[in-house]
């Protein structure tokens, strides 16, 4: 369990994982040019084009999900030339935002992503046991009400999720349409 008094120091706000996914991008894009409002003392906030070959396409990913090769076997495959283009940014993203697992890992990131399902603004969770996440959602639900703020938890005991957000001490995803 994390502590609940555990400091954030390190955000990234992560936008195209999927290419076609575009508000993700949209504010990533928006943010890198004027990061006034998402920047905070005492916390380096870093805004993330994850996929930029996929964004570029405007296509879900290039080789293969990049949000399912987070996972120790792809993040650890040796570069060679015909290495899958997103294992090779999941390497990437592990080096800048991790490495995962471990204590220089960021504290937290945001994946954006869209959705063509009615669930509106949704905060996806991976671990009902981490404090901060929890408190950070009550905090997120409060501010946006009285609109409605789903969370959806996908927590399993024995998976380890191999998701982009999943390299941060305390991951979140948030889908919209």
């Amino acid at each position: 369990m994390s502590s609940p008094c555990a400091r954030v120091r390190r955000v990234g706000l992560f936008g195209g994982t999927h290419g076609n996914e575009l508000s993700g991008v949209l504010l990533v894009r928006h943010w890198q040019q004027d990061g006034a409002e998402i920047q905070r003392a005492g916390v380096q906030v870093k805004p993330f084009l994850t996929n930029p070959r996929a964004v570029e396409r405007c296509t879900r990913y290039i080789d293969c999900d990049l949000n399912r090769v987070f996972d120790p076997e792809s993040l650890g495959r040796p570069v060679v030339e015909d290495i899958p283009y997103e294992v090779r940014r999941a390497q990437e993203i592990n080096h800048i935002f991790g490495p995962k697992g471990s204590d220089d890992a960021y504290d937290l990131i945001f994946d954006l992503h869209n959705t063509t399902s009615n669930m509106g603004g949704t905060i996806i969770l991976e671990n009902s046991r981490d404090d901060f996440t929890i408190q950070m959602v009550h905090y997120i639900k409060n501010a946006l009400a009285p609109e409605p703020c789903p969370v959806l938890l996908i927590e399993h005991p024995s998976l380890k999720y191999a998701t982009t957000r999943s390299v941060a001490k305390h991951p979140v995803g948030k889908y919209q349409i």
